[in-house]
């Protein structure tokens, strides 16, 4: 292994950004050296990594062939202008956006899940990593089809404002104090109240009436699961800070071991059930439980009686951990034991050869 590897990341003061910055120092990850970029509206802000402060820069200003490793926490626009630039530059670009996501020639990794594919390199230069919503839900689906094959997943959300980035935090919070005091409130970065509200919207609708957010979610979890199973998807934004819930109802070719249900889920690293029935307190996961938790909660696993072969379940997670920042680091760890040179993630593959 290198002594240590230059890294940047990419939307440093936002959300995801700043939790990869705290997490990379939690972490202990082997750094030489770490640039923060930031956009025009942030930069020059001083941010942390550990006991380093970082001035954000201009991504224009960045020599990327001197940096290894590059994540890309600053949103699709962000990384469809420069994340290929970058990996052109030889540096491998570990990217948070949908951008490339459904791309045939990136990875879209989950290392407790999918491991064999990234161990098959990236000759893109380039590994995405999941919707938040999709990696705790895919974590604990994958340790289900391996008993018994998936028939159908109905999903329905319960995602915090963090996911909508900073401003969103800052509209929730603003709104809930108007509201309590004048009673009025100035909705921007939602269609609508969200303080005391919930949104039945995440991301822009199509024609056929799904959400972007809906789309992401089905097709990423068939990529991951590389099977086509039936997906039903409502995503829903909540007045909640951090932490991302689900309702889980899944459908499985034949029964399920209900009795060992919760040994299951725990096959997965990465995966705490909570479900001590009779204790009103272990019983159920809530955002607050989950905020600044690296695993993903379970709880209220029951059987459902609608079906044949059914199984509900309750997922808790720390969107901006596990759901982001902790599941891009774990990827850039998981690439150094696979090949500490990293050679085998720098960009191999031509543009030309798609024309």
């Amino acid at each position: 292994m290198k002594s240590g590897y230059n890294v940047a990341v990419v939307g440093a003061t936002g959300n995801a950004g700043m939790v990869t910055l705290r997490i990379l120092s939690e972490r202990e990850f082997p750094l030489r050296d770490i640039v923060a970029i930031a956009s025009t509206r942030t930069l020059g802000r001083v941010v942390s990594c550990g006991n380093r402060a970082l001035k954000t820069q201009k991504i224009s200003d960045i020599n990327w062939s001197d940096i290894d490793l590059a994540f890309f926490c600053a949103g699709e626009g962000v990384s469809s202008k420069n994340a290929e630039i970058v990996a052109d530059r030889g540096c491998i670009v570990i990217d948070k956006s949908s951008y490339f996501r459904q791309h045939p020639k990136v990875p879209l990794i989950i290392p407790e899940i999918n491991l064999d594919t990234l161990e098959k390199g990236a000759s893109y230069g380039i590994v995405s990593t999941p919707n938040c919503v999709v990696t705790p839900l895919v974590m604990t689906l994958k340790a289900l089809s391996e008993v018994a094959s998936l028939k159908r997943v109905v999903v329905s959300t319960y995602q915090s404002v963090s996911g909508a980035g900073r401003r969103a935090i800052d509209e929730l919070y603003n709104q809930s104090k108007e509201i309590m005091t004048t009673r009025s409130s100035r909705p921007e970065v939602f269609s609508k109240q969200i303080a005391f509200n919930i949104l039945p919207q995440v991301g822009n609708f199509y024609e056929s009436g799904i959400s972007e957010e809906e789309e992401k979610i089905t097709c990423e979890t068939r990529k991951i699961l590389m099977a086509d199973v039936k997906i039903a998807v409502t995503c829903v934004r909540v007045p909640v800070f951090i932490g991302h819930s689900m309702s889980v109802a899944c459908e499985f070719s034949k029964a399920l071991p209900t009795k060992n249900i919760r040994n299951i889920f725990e096959k997965i690293e990465g995966v705490i059930v909570i479900d001590r029935r009779g204790e009103e307190s272990g019983y159920v996961a809530t955002p607050i439980d989950v905020q600044g938790e690296d695993a993903v909660f379970v709880s209220r696993i029951r059987k459902d009686t609608s079906v044949k072969n059914g199984l509900l379940y309750w997922i808790a997670c720390d969107n901006l951990r596990k759901g982001a920042a902790l599941n891009s680091v774990q990827i850039a760890e998981s690439m150094i034991k696979i090949d500490p040179s990293l050679s085998k993630f720098r960009k191999t593959y031509s543009r030309t050869k798609e024309a």
